[in-house]
């Protein structure tokens, strides 16, 4: 309906493919629901409640951190993070902020019976089955497939067709797989991201939406009435992307107090400026 930009250019959306991740694996049969589909959806920020879920989800599968395959990272908040630091605590594939989804593909295969050891490879059923949701939601295949920083297959498309992918999870109806995601993701916006995060304090201002970011400044959001936003800032720097996705939906005729802030640079701890969207 409205761009900036080419909405047809093709990106790797990074973890904003989480979504659609997730569906494929819950039509794989993934026996997740609620909170902990929340967390396989997530790009957590190491919080202590994060990782106690993805401890939870592997223990439904038998298994420990030892199975997951994402590489030894600290948590994503900075405050946890000195915290962390504090404890004693060093790099541990747990505190990725993907492990979350990484438990639920170990949890998928064991429900299949698939292999655990490769489920990262491309040709694995796992990232078949994730294709296939992915293809569907999307319109088409992917128009590459790269990897992510996690691991995991990163499948490219644009940002039109990802906008109308999570357009069409957030409006699903009542009773469908689509619908128990969007369910989860709405009912838990702290699991999907942490508490301290732009993407829960947007869900929260906006009961139904479903937000989720990405690395390199990717940022989707989903209405309830099937209304989709999806950008990406050029140069991968993050400061814009709350930014821009506020005034986007200010145009589309949204309102809310936390889409009219405006973020301050400090200098010398001072204000000396501040970021604002001027299309």
């Amino acid at each position: 309906m409205w761009s900036i930009g080419d909405p047809d250019t093709v990106v790797f959306p990074r973890s904003a493919n989480k979504p659609l991740q997730s569906l494929g694996m819950l039509r794989a049969g993934l026996p997740l629901d609620g909170r902990l589909l929340a967390m396989a959806t997530a790009s957590h920020s190491g919080e202590q409640f994060h990782l106690d879920a993805v401890r939870e989800i592997l223990a439904l599968a038998s298994l420990d951190e030892s199975a997951l395959q994402t590489p030894p990272s600290y948590p994503l908040d900075p405050h946890v993070h000195a915290d962390y630091l504090r404890a004693g605590g060093i790099p541990a594939p747990i505190c990725m902020d993907c492990s979350g989804k990484h438990a639920a593909m170990l949890l998928t295969c064991v429900t299949n019976g698939w292999p655990i050891d490769t489920y990262l490879c491309v040709d694995h059923p796992l990232q078949l089955a994730i294709g296939e949701t992915f293809a569907d939601l999307t319109g088409g295949t992917p128009a590459t497939v790269g990897t992510d920083g996690c691991g995991a297959p990163l499948l490219a498309t644009s940002l039109a067709c990802l906008a109308r992918a999570i357009g069409t999870i957030a409006r699903s109806p009542a009773g469908s797989i689509e619908r128990r995601l969007a369910d989860a993701m709405v009912a838990f916006p702290e699991y999907l991201s942490g508490t301290t995060r732009d993407e829960m304090q947007l869900m929260k201002a906006f009961p139904g939406a479903i937000a989720k970011s990405g690395a390199e400044s990717v940022y989707v959001v989903g209405m309830p009435d099937g209304s989709a936003f999806a950008l990406k800032i050029d140069d991968g720097a993050d400061r814009a992307r709350a930014v821009v996705m506020a005034k986007a939906m200010l145009l589309a005729g949204h309102t809310h107090p936390m889409l009219d802030e405006v973020p301050v640079i400090l200098g010398g701890g001072r204000p000396v400026g501040c970021i604002r969207a001027v299309f």
